[in-house]
């Protein structure tokens, strides 16, 4: 009997539908795949093949070199790391010699800290997102190279080389996403290397600006003698001293916090007080901020003459020791955290 051609069912691959053509005698008779195929099997081959590699060119599926092409990473500056640790202790020392905390110090290389490891953090996704996107085109490679005639061998079954096809299509979108992701990560990386590098170029001008006064320093510090925390109050004659006469003149409603016993800080050595301004921890508003703009005016007007150390307001820092003038710091969290709900003095 003359042979007819008979539709099977339709296959779907990465959202393209792939008809299939078997070839078999009409009747009863099974269907068994001849050795050596008529030019009409050979012709149905062929059309096949053409259509795996359409279909490969419609999904992207790149060439095994082609694993993340036009990426660039700045690998992790090794000078960082001890450039920090050496700012770190001649920040200390300055501390030391200035008798209290320097908290622009303090502020700037926490800062720097933080964006150190961040960058370390950032470094260590990046490696293993390249192991990954190396992983995924090995993988790939291993299977084939992409090309239709080793995804669809001539000698195997339809259905084996739609699941290669399959396959390779689920790897190179795979493999999409994760060098997506990788470009992504590479370009936070290099951004939070360079803002690491740039925190500690801050630390180090400012430390350089701080020795320059040093002169200047050590003759307010010699006005001003070391003082011991008196017995009773946990506080420094100093201390008691400025905080009655700042509120002779500013009234506090919301109250005055001093010592606060192991405190790594000045307070926990008698040296600090926080004049509240509001109640219950909120930000500062109406007359309360305006009582807190004025009592900080008033700390950097006669700082020189009390002894005053610095001064803290609405996330910024007042130095009286080198008359810098205010200074931003970074954010901390809650109103209290940024100082927005009291002024923080300390004295020397």
């Amino acid at each position: 009997m003359p042979r007819k051609h008979g539709l099977t069912s339709p296959v779907q691959v990465a959202g393209f539908k792939i008809v299939f053509y078997s070839f078999a005698r009409l009747g009863g008779e099974n269907h068994v795949e001849p050795r050596r195929p008529g030019a009409r099997g050979r012709a149905a081959r062929r059309t096949f093949a053409a259509g795996v590699a359409a279909l490969m060119v419609a999904t992207g599926v790149p060439g095994a070199s082609a694993v993340a092409p036009g990426l660039t990473f700045e690998r992790q500056n090794p000078d960082r790391t001890s450039k920090l640790s050496r700012l770190t202790k001649e920040a200390s020392d300055l501390s030391k010699a200035y008798r209290g905390q320097i908290r622009t110090l303090d502020n700037t290389r926490e800062d720097a800290v933080k964006a150190a490891r961040r960058a370390t953090r950032l470094e260590r996704q990046v490696k293993n997102a390249e192991r990954e996107v190396v992983h995924i085109a090995r993988t790939t490679y291993m299977g084939g190279q992409f090309d239709a005639a080793q995804i669809f061998s001539l000698q195997g079954e339809a259905n084996a080389a739609l699941t290669n096809l399959a396959l390779v299509s689920h790897l190179a979108t795979e493999r999409a996403q994760r060098t997506a992701h990788l470009k992504t990560l590479l370009q936070e990386a290099n951004a939070a290397k360079k803002a690491a590098d740039q925190k500690v170029d801050k630390l180090e001008r400012d430390i350089a600006k701080l020795k320059s006064k040093r002169r200047q320093v050590e003759q307010l510090l010699k006005k001003f003698g070391f003082q011991q925390p008196d017995a009773g109050s946990g506080l420094t004659p100093r201390m008691i001293s400025v905080r009655n006469e700042i509120l002779r003149n500013f009234p506090m409603p919301y109250g005055v916090g001093c010592l606060r016993p192991g405190d790594p800080g000045e307070h926990g050595k008698g040296r600090a007080c926080d004049f509240m301004t509001s109640p219950g921890g909120g930000v500062s508003t109406g007359a309360d901020e305006e009582r807190g703009d004025a009592l900080a005016q008033w700390t950097i007007a006669n700082g020189a003459r009390l002894g005053i150390m610095y001064i803290i307001w609405k996330q910024r820092y007042y130095d009286i020791r080198t008359g810098g003038g205010w200074e931003l710091m970074s954010d901390r969290g809650g109103a209290t955290a940024n100082h927005y709900d009291h002024v923080h003095v300390s004295v020397l």
